[in-house]
């Protein structure tokens, strides 16, 4: 999709590049033809200039270029021209509370491999292994993953970020996490009906019990959150591709969903289910 592009170059709006589409300039090679009755010299021009460095930029595995240009909403568009330089991220926390709580753990996946970053045993090797990354996918990251994890190392992650909150929410999916997933068919399995407060509950009981089954099932459900981005990114990228002239050339097929190195434990779920939720 990328090179069929035009409104990341300036003065170019999306209204403009539908008009190119619509009159035969469906790509970048298309505008560098001879002539086009469409454009003026002066504007053909322009844009042939932009596609030359936006070239360039490809060439070089470069997505700030292109996202120093487009609005965030159009930042879909990178998706698979720089996949392979894509992390998908989410993290878990003692609460909501602030200055007094942190990080718990951070689950990374990259399409193939699975990270896992936890707090006092090798959380802040996440620092150096977000640096390999130029695009980051989250959940509603823009509002809390990114906010958190910036002031909690504090660092600033410069990466081009894709939301898939708004992104979906643009396409006409809107609510948690789990809801979506369940709109579109995906399913958690056994970890179905653990959310975000269950998360603090499972960290809680290895912290005072040293109970592992409680941590492999909290990493499991933070992992779970994370692979199943990459899904919801082809499906809102596919989606979007619907509504230009290209879909049948650039539609994405689904990813295979990858093997967790932890898995829940119904007891501790049974266990805590009961303790916190039977009142």
């Amino acid at each position: 999709m990328l090179t069929h592009t035009f409104c990341h170059i300036p003065l170019v709006g999306p209204k403009l590049e539908s008009q190119l589409w619509l009159n035969g300039i469906r790509s970048w090679e298309d505008a560098l033809a001879p002539s086009h009755s469409i454009l003026s010299p002066k504007r053909a021009d322009h844009i042939s200039r932009h596609i030359r460095e936006s070239q360039s930029h490809l060439l070089a595995d470069n997505p700030y270029y292109f996202a120093a240009g487009l609005p965030s909403n159009q930042y879909w568009r990178l998706f698979p021209a720089f996949r392979a330089k894509t992390a998908y991220i989410d993290i878990e926390t003692t609460g909501m509370n602030g200055y007094e709580d942190h990080i718990t753990s951070i689950a990374l996946y990259d399409g193939s491999t699975i990270r896992s970053y936890v707090y006092d045993q090798n959380l802040y090797d996440f620092k150096d292994a977000i640096k390999q990354f130029d695009v980051i996918v989250s959940y509603n990251g823009s509002c809390f993953d990114i906010p958190f994890i910036e002031s909690f190392f504090m660092i600033k992650l410069p990466q081009v970020h894709i939301d898939l909150r708004f992104l979906l929410r643009s396409l006409g999916y809107s609510g948690g996490l789990k809801i979506i997933e369940k709109q579109i068919g995906i399913s958690r399995g056994e970890l179905d009906g653990i959310d975000g407060f269950f998360a603090v509950l499972l960290w809680y009981e290895y912290v005072r019990n040293n109970n592992l089954n409680a941590l492999h099932t909290m990493l499991a459900y933070n992992i779970a959150d994370t692979v199943n981005l990459e899904r919801l990114m082809v499906f809102a990228y596919n989606r979007k591709i619907e509504l230009t002239p290209f879909y049948a050339d650039h539609v994405l097929p689904a990813p295979s969903e990858p093997a967790s190195p932890y898995q829940p434990h119904p007891g501790i779920v049974a266990s805590l289910t009961r303790k916190y939720y039977s009142r």
